[in-house]
C-alpha cells in the first residue's frame, strides 16, 4: 500500500504560480512513477505531468513550458512547479503513482485525494 498526500493548492490570479507537494509513504520502494493530473467539472481526469525515478518526464501538451515536475527520492516527495497560470488550469489536482513493473506512464495504481487548484481572471 502507498499513501499519497498532497499540498500546495489555492487560488491565484492569472499568470500567477503555484508549487504543488506530493509526499509518499507506505510501500515507497515498490513506486516507479508518480505524477500530478487534473480534473475540472464536468470533464475526465486528465494527465498533467508525470516523473520516473531517475528523473524522465512526461508533459500535456497544454502545460509545456509552463509547469514543471520534479522528484526529490530522498523525501519521496514530487512537486509541480505551475508557472503563467490560466483560469483553464482551474481543477482538482490528484497526485498519482504507479508501480514498478508497469509501463512507465502506465495509469496510477494509487492516487491523494486531491488539491483545488483555482485560477481568477
Amino acid at each position: 500500500q502507498v499513501q499519497l498526500v498532497e499540498s500546495g493548492g489555492g487560488l491565484v490570479q492569472a499568470g500567477g504560480s503555484l508549487r504543488l507537494s506530493c509526499a509518499a509513504s507506505g510501500s515507497i520502494f515498490s513506486i516507479n512513477a508518480m505524477g500530478w493530473y487534473r480534473q475540472a467539472p464536468g470533464k475526465q481526469r486528465e494527465l498533467v505531468a508525470a516523473i520516473t525515478i531517475g528523473g524522465s518526464t512526461n508533459y500535456a501538451d497544454s502545460v509545456k513550458g509552463r509547469f514543471t515536475a520534479s522528484r526529490d527520492n530522498a523525501k519521496n516527495t514530487v512537486y509541480l512547479q505551475m508557472n503563467s497560470l490560466k483560469p483553464e488550469d482551474t481543477a482538482v489536482y490528484y497526485c498519482g503513482c504507479n508501480l514498478k513493473g508497469s509501463y512507465t506512464w502506465a495509469p496510477p495504481n494509487y492516487w491523494g485525494q486531491g488539491t483545488q487548484v483555482t485560477v481568477s481572471s
